[in-house]
């Protein structure tokens, strides 16, 4: 997915104490997604992304993106070494689908990642952020399809990997993508905005379904 900004929301609330303010429903994205049940204001901490915390080994060792026809897991990069599998102990949170419009925009806080709103959303509205995954040198068409999106968004880039970046005067430095047929490198991810860099959502997780 793109990386989301590295900007906090304008404002920041806690998320309703006593439930969360959307429901699962089928999805015209991607399998089940998430569906306000009230409305949500813009910077509202909705839900925190909650799983098993495993190293990034472990995640090239429990997904192989070659094996897929189309990403489909549920990791969240923390830190260089330390991913969140949604897949095991994880909420519902895991089920939030991307899109290119995204409404929402996931944050790391303390090494603990929370989703918030970008902007007022309405009861029905589906939940939404950008997934941004990171892109890594060599990566063509193969990935491209592999990281599919069909967010139906007037400007849908048809992939959830992050915009390709233009070069300016010095190349830009390109993140670290998802492991590919035979090679070693780390799965990519998914990227959460912090109050002081950035996080990533590793390739292993990010995809839904």
């Amino acid at each position: 997915m793109p990386a989301p900004s590295k900007k906090t929301p304008s404002r920041k609330s806690s998320a309703s104490p006593t439930s969360q303010p959307f429901a699962l429903r089928p999805s015209s994205i991607q399998g089940q997604g998430a569906f306000a049940t009230r409305p949500i204001k813009k910077g509202e901490r909705i839900i925190e992304y909650l799983g098993e915390r495993i190293t990034q080994d472990e995640a090239d060792e429990r997904y192989d993106d070659g094996a897929m026809s189309r990403h489909h897991t549920f990791l969240f990069s923390v830190d260089e070494d330390t991913v969140i599998d949604a897949a095991r102990e994880g909420n519902d949170a895991r089920f939030i689908n991307h899109s290119c419009a995204p409404n929402c925009q996931a944050f790391l806080e303390d090494d603990r990642i929370f989703i918030y709103s970008l902007r007022d959303i309405a009861v029905g509205e589906e939940l939404v952020y950008d997934y941004g995954y990171e892109r890594t040198e060599g990566m063509g068409p193969e990935e491209e399809a592999l990281y599919v999106c069909r967010c139906g968004a007037p400007g849908c880039r048809g992939t959830i990997l992050a915009p390709v970046k233009k070069e300016k005067a010095a190349p830009a430095k390109k993140a670290k993508a998802s492991k590919k047929k035979g090679s070693s490198t780390k799965k990519s991810s998914k990227k959460a905005s912090t109050r002081s860099g950035s996080a990533t959502k590793s390739r292993s997780r990010a995809a839904r379904g």
